[in-house]
């Protein structure tokens, strides 16, 4: 929009280097290009200003599918104003010349041509695709269409209107109609997740298994060497009984041959013993037939005093009656001998 100030009864107008002014006075064109600053009076100036720079259009509509079913399409139109002069001419760009503001609307009048034009081609490409054709290929199809519509269009040419470029940013279907078509899509999705989730666990599975084999063949392995260790252990017992076996044999020989010496030299020295008494025993016998009556009471003496000697302590002797008879009897014997 051009900046208007007024100074008395003249107006001043400075336009946008994207905006073309053009300054008509009483018929005559006085002013004519894009930036343009410049006095005027209000009364006799007709002024119009054009946009010369790139203009995004967003439009959106309904088509219909071969196979009836209905789908928005969403397009963007990148145009711009190439002969202001003939857009001027054509359409009402003009401007108020106290608030610089359009008295029509320009560029609704655009937006509508160029949204039916478009519209129209879109219609044409998507009645005959169907609509799996058309989204899958639909977005490519229709832009190439739509575009080459555009540019085909004599209106826009004589309107003074250049299309830079089209762009077509979806193309879907109804609401109902995409969630059909994503469910098989969403069911092969989770299918491929619950394989994916099988395998997994298979995998995990086979993990653990093979984990389980291992732990049971180390299991294996340890009790076949405790086995092992076990019959070494009782190797080493059977073997440490043996040396203790023949060690005791050792010294069971060595207590036996010691004993049997130790015998024969006790018998050997018995048999000394014996052969020494026999001797003093003969030797006492002899004594005995040699010796005359003294002799045998003095032998007699010395026997008694022997056997005094040898017995034991006795500190009391009871006679009975009967003894001290039998005595008594023996005593008068003797005297009577």
């Amino acid at each position: 929009m051009a900046d208007i100030t007024r100074r008395l009864g003249w107006r001043h107008l400075r336009g946008a280097p994207t905006a073309h002014i053009r300054h008509h006075r009483s018929g005559k064109l006085v002013h004519d290009g894009p930036g343009l600053s410049f006095w005027f009076r209000s009364l006799s100036a007709a002024l119009s200003e054009v946009p010369v720079d790139d203009r995004e259009l967003a439009m959106t509509f309904h088509a219909r599918t071969a196979d009836f079913q209905d789908v928005a399409v969403q397009a963007t139109v990148t145009y711009r104003v190439s002969d202001p002069a003939v857009a001027a001419a054509r359409l009402d760009f003009s401007i108020d010349p106290d608030t610089g503001v359009w008295r029509g609307a320009p560029l609704e009048q655009l937006g509508t041509l160029l949204t039916e034009t478009a519209q129209q081609h879109a219609l044409d490409v998507l009645a005959r695709t169907p609509l799996s054709a058309a989204l899958v290929d639909g977005v490519t199809s229709v832009r190439e269409r739509v575009a080459a519509g555009l540019a085909a269009e004599p209106r826009l040419p004589a309107t003074g209107i250049e299309i830079v470029a089209v762009r077509v940013v979806a193309l879907r279907p109804e609401p109902e109609v995409e969630r059909a078509l994503r469910t098989p899509a969403r069911e092969q999705i989770q299918q491929e997740a619950d394989r994916a989730t099988y395998e997994r666990r298979a995998v995990a599975v086979e993990r653990e298994r093979t984990i389980a084999e291992n732990e049971l063949a180390s299991k294996i392995e340890l009790a076949r060497r405790e086995e092992q260790l076990v019959e070494q252990r009782g190797t080493n017992t059977r073997r440490e009984a043996e040396e203790s076996a023949a060690a005791d044999k050792v010294l069971a020989d060595a207590e036996a041959t010691r004993t049997v010496r130790l015998a024969e030299a006790e018998a050997e020295a018995a048999r000394e013993v014996g052969e020494a008494r026999a001797q003093a025993q003969a030797a006492w016998l002899r004594v005995h037939a040699d010796a005359g009556v003294d002799g045998v009471a003095t032998l007699r003496a010395h026997a008694a005093a022997q056997f005094a000697e040898n017995l034991p302590q006795i500190d009391s002797v009871t006679i009975s009656p009967d003894v001290l008879t039998g005595l008594l009897a023996r005593l008068g014997a003797g005297d009577r001998a």
